[in-house]
């Protein structure tokens, strides 16, 4: 502990001592600064007196009409209204914490809903709260889930296995995530009608990495539709490489189709008119249920789930406090 922290325990300083220095260094008389304070002039004298004795200095003169700061006050006042004035910057601060106006949160997601559903709620949340720090990651749900038990996210957006021990987490059902197959604008497949899944097959793909819950359900795909596993794809979770990869090649992939959606509405990928017997579990949203939501989370989560329900159609509970 610091030698000022002893002091301050030693000298047993009240607030309303400070506040009577800065009243009589205004008003310049005990009388009216008592008044201010709504005290008695007796509580107010004893108050001054009990503070010059622990500070074993006169802290103002006693003059026939009034009082007037010492050297040894006019030290004292100054450092009273920084004081007073941080105090008042910490009540303000603690008010616009608990109406989540203020704080950090820790936001993560998968994919699809990164790019539907938080862009939108992210820009709504900053206009009405500019001062709110947001982080986010987009990641797998295994990587996600994996931060929200250390810690490091107060709010994740993504699915559960059965693996998981889902004991400690909250988890309310968003949508359904279908996926797609997708090339680049111009691919031989296009010109192919009808187009059917085999016919995929000829192209090289570009897919998930093992591990991951998409590459999980496009290898139970090819099992139950007995066909032999892909010999010639490329594994990787990069969509940068993805996307650059197959807009310079004729291979193909499987997205997310609000993904997938994004890219073609900006002409970088086209979804193949083909039916994949392929769906992903429904994701969520998750948090901890050993660990309250700060108010900054609240109003996050409550935003997320008012914008889910305009994209998605669905209602959620309040987002208790």
């Amino acid at each position: 502990m610091t030698n000022y922290t002893h002091w301050l325990i030693r000298a047993r300083l009240k607030t309303r001592q400070l506040l009577l220095i800065v009243a009589l260094a205004e008003e310049g008389n005990i009388h009216r600064a008592s008044q201010v304070l709504s005290m008695t002039q007796p509580a107010a004298s004893k108050l001054l007196k009990d503070l010059e004795d622990v500070l074993g200095v006169q802290l103002f003169e006693r003059l026939p009409r009034g009082m007037r700061p010492t050297w040894y006050g006019e030290t004292m006042i100054r450092h009273a209204r920084a004081a007073l004035n941080s105090l008042n910057q910490a009540n303000d601060e603690l008010q616009a914490a608990k109406h989540g106006q203020f704080g950090q949160v820790n936001l993560g997601a998968i994919t699809a809903p990164g790019v539907v559903l938080l862009p939108p709620t992210i820009a709504a949340v900053k206009q009405a709260h500019p001062h709110l720090r947001i982080t986010i990651q987009i990641e797998s749900s295994n990587v996600l889930l994996e931060q929200l038990y250390r810690g490091t996210l107060d709010v994740m957006i993504g699915r559960l296995s059965e693996e998981h021990d889902t004991d400690d987490l909250r988890y309310e059902s968003i949508a359904d995530e279908p996926v797609c197959a997708v090339a680049r604008p111009g691919h031989p497949l296009f010109g192919t009608t009808p187009l059917l899944f085999p016919d995929l097959l000829a192209y090289g793909w570009i897919v998930p990495p093992v591990g991951s819950v998409m590459r999980h359900k496009f290898d139970l795909m090819f099992q139950e539709l007995d066909l032999q596993q892909l010999s010639n794809r490329i594994e990787t979770s990069s969509l940068l490489f993805l996307t650059k990869m197959m807009q310079d090649s004729d291979m193909v992939s499987i997205m997310a189709t609000d993904v997938a959606r994004y890219y073609a509405d900006h002409g970088l990928l086209r979804i193949l008119p083909v039916d994949l017997p392929c769906e992903l579990e429904p994701f969520g949203f998750i948090t901890r249920r050993d660990k309250p939501l700060s108010p900054a989370a609240q109003v996050l989560l409550s935003a997320l789930k008012t914008s889910a329900q305009a994209v998605y159609g669905k209602q959620f509970a309040p987002v208790a406090d």
